[in-house]
């Protein structure tokens, strides 16, 4: 093990130094001087290797990227330490699932879903299969050679036959359930692990028959997340309450919990049988545990990597190895040492990856992507890399303080420039995962974070963070049975743009994004209304200088003029094909729909294209942008690459 510091520094040596298209000296009288609408390249957005799956074949460790383009499959040599060869997956944004047939390696993408043989005889890729499902979460392989995955939305498992090329729907594991999250096969069944909620489900092979497997004690649990299988033995890691069921194959009555006992451990994402043993990873901690099944005994064997998703856990050749973003750690089991290797540094590609937000302090740019974010100097171009260990979805800066709000565990950061490292703040805890937004309000002096709930989950929260003081607060649910996905604060009061989608997995039961008005200082929701007819979600909020008008844009691309004290909308204006982020500035604002930029005069309520033709390629869809500090610039992609947008701010 090595400790934390040292890894997030290892991290930032794989990160590339970008110029701009000026240099230093120049670069800000060019910004002084560009037209409305003027485009400046960056460079790359977010640089990185991220991994999803892997697998073994001989001597080589397969491994697969994901959010990269094209994904690629990295061949690393076990015996000369080495990446050796890619292997390029040209569609999808990322690797999930792969499994072995003999020498063959399957990989499997999402968003789309392709499958993909690779020939590690001959070294050739060729795509074998195409499915309509949206996500290839896992993949297993059967005895004879058959190949299965569990797939999304619905939670189906579908069936290929790499003999005779053809697939067959097996249908849903579970019907009504969104999510086949884990899968393994012998050689006359198919057993797939289901969530939002919970089922562990047997599919016989030849007659499509179904048993539930899962006890009846544990029907109340979320999520069957991961498995592993042996001739005697299932193992499962169970979400949310970090719990292995280890199930014995010919007493189904037989069964076992074994709680990981890291403190705020959540998830076991990875299970490996083995020996005797059940390895399994938990998050967000990041530690390894190995499991006795004949002692019944329990034991930590370390932390390979602070707070880091274990992907996948192998064995090969009398050791362990688990397979983390950019890295594999090796596992003695005789003695329980752990080697950390970092694969970009063994050859491993790194690439322009899908960004997932961006933020300017007004001397850089902070780009978050997966294991952290890409932080770009404006005056010198250079660019390093601040290891996280998680996804920074949102971020904000107050008073040199950059904070971050990062996936998973609705996670609050700080960092300041010339730092290493971030800070972690807190956790917002309450079943809470994903961090939608971040605001301060001056007047109660706090950091405003709303977040989405973990997956099978209800409400959302609102999080309130003190930097004087420290004190953290939860709220649950700040609008009832949805999530708040924008806020912004004046006064003392956060206005909150929702999202009808609670936990990912379960249907939404409300139809309409609420605006809403909550007393920071109270502790209570105000009001609500809907401003925006059967809008999902509320994607971004402003407020006018003035701060009579409260401005919004919607998930269908409208953009919406409030009065907060008359509690009505007073115009609306179809502006892009779909929502993302809004800044007003003086009497104008400016948003985006990821391809174009828009500037409306607010007091005419009318738009106009000031930038097309971006294609920004945004993790999961969602259009991002910046607005520097000066109000002269916006940041946003173009593509990948991180590019400057000059305004004017005025009408």
């Amino acid at each position: 093990m090595i400790p934390r510091r040292r890894f997030l520094q290892a991290a930032a040596t794989t990160a590339v130094a970008v110029p701009l298209s000026a240099t230093p000296a120049t670069a800000t009288a060019v910004r002084a001087t560009q037209a409305e609408g003027t485009v400046t390249g960056l460079g790359p957005a977010s640089v990185a290797a991220p991994l999803g799956n892997a697998e073994i074949v001989g001597d080589v460790l397969y491994v697969g990227s994901r959010g990269l383009s094209p994904n690629v499959v990295g061949a690393y040599d076990l015996a000369k330490d080495t990446v050796t060869t890619h292997f390029e997956i040209p569609t999808g944004i990322g690797i999930w699932a792969m499994c072995r047939v003999g020498t063959d390696v399957y990989a499997a993408t999402h968003s789309r879903s392709d499958l993909y043989r690779i020939d590690t005889v001959a070294g050739t890729v060729s795509k074998v299969a195409e499915y309509p499902d949206h996500f290839i979460w896992t993949m297993a392989a059967s005895p004879d050679g058959k190949v299965y995955m569990g797939t999304s939305e619905p939670g189906r498992v579908r069936e290929y036959d790499p003999a005779t090329g053809v697939s067959r729907d097996l249908g849903e594991a579970s019907p009504g359930e969104a999510y086949v999250r884990s899968i393994q096969a012998d050689a006359t069944h198919v057993y797939a692990g289901v969530g939002a909620n919970a089922h562990l489900i047997a599919i016989d092979r030849a007659t499509g028959e179904r048993h539930e497997l899962l006890p009846p004690e544990l029907a109340d649990r979320d999520w069957v997340a991961s498995m592993s299988m042996s001739g005697t033995h299932i193992a499962c890691g169970m979400n949310s309450l970090a719990e292995l069921l280890v199930l014995d194959r010919a007493d189904p009555g037989g069964f076992k919990v074994v709680k990981a006992t890291a403190p705020g451990e959540k998830y076991i994402v990875s299970v490996l049988l083995h020996d005797g043993h059940v390895y399994f990873a938990g998050r967000p901690t990041g530690t390894l545990y190995r499991y006795s099944i004949a002692e019944d005994r329990l034991e930590v064997l370390g932390v390979p990597y602070f707070e880091a998703a274990t992907h996948r856990i192998l064995a090969h050749e009398g050791r362990v190895y688990g397979v983390q973003d950019s890295a594999v750690f090796v596992v003695d089991p005789a003695t329980g040492a752990i080697e950390y290797r970092n694969l970009v540094q063994r050859g491993l590609r790194a690439a322009p990856e899908e960004p997932m937000s961006v933020h300017s302090d007004g001397e850089r740019v902070y780009v978050g992507g997966k294991s952290g974010a890409d932080i770009h100097d404006l005056a010198t171009g250079k660019v390093t890399r601040l290891g996280i260990p998680g996804e920074p979805k949102t971020m904000l800066t107050v008073r040199g303080t950059t904070y971050l709000g990062v996936y998973t565990q609705a996670a609050l950061y700080a960092h300041r420039p010339g730092e290493s490292e971030a800070k972690l703040l807190l956790r917002a805890g309450n079943q809470q995962d994903r961090p939608r937004d971040l605001a301060y309000d001056a007047r109660t002096g706090l950091v405003v974070m709303p977040t989405q709930p973990e997956p099978g989950h209800v409400n959302g929260a609102l999080t309130l963070y003190s930097p004087r003081t420290g004190k953290v607060e939860t709220y649950r649910p700040a609008v009832e049975r949805q999530t708040v996905y924008s806020v912004v604060t004046r006064n003392g009061t956060a206005y909150l743009g929702t999202l009808i989608q609670e936990g990912l997995g379960l249907p939404p039961v409300t139809t309409t994004a609420r605006l809403a008005a909550w007393d920071l200082a109270g502790r209570r929701l105000l009001w609500q209304a809907e401003p925006v007819p059967g809008a999902r979600a509320i994607t971004s909020l402003a407020l006018g200088r003035a701060g009579t008008l409260l401005y919004g844009m919607a998930s269908t691309g409208e953009v919406f003029a409030f009065d907060p004290r008359r509690r009505e909308v007073t115009a609306r204006l179809q502006v892009g094909a779909k929502g993302g982020d809004l800044f007003v500035t003086g009497e104008v604002a400016y948003c985006t729909d990821g391809d174009k930029i828009y500037k409306i005069d607010l007091r005419s309520f009318t738009a106009r294209t000031i930038v097309e033709g971006l294609a920004g390629q945004w993790f999961g869809g969602e259009p991002k942008l910046a607005l520097d500090p000066s109000r002269r610039a916006l940041y946003g992609v173009k593509g990948r690459d991180l590019v400057r947008i000059a305004i004017s701010g005025r009408p």
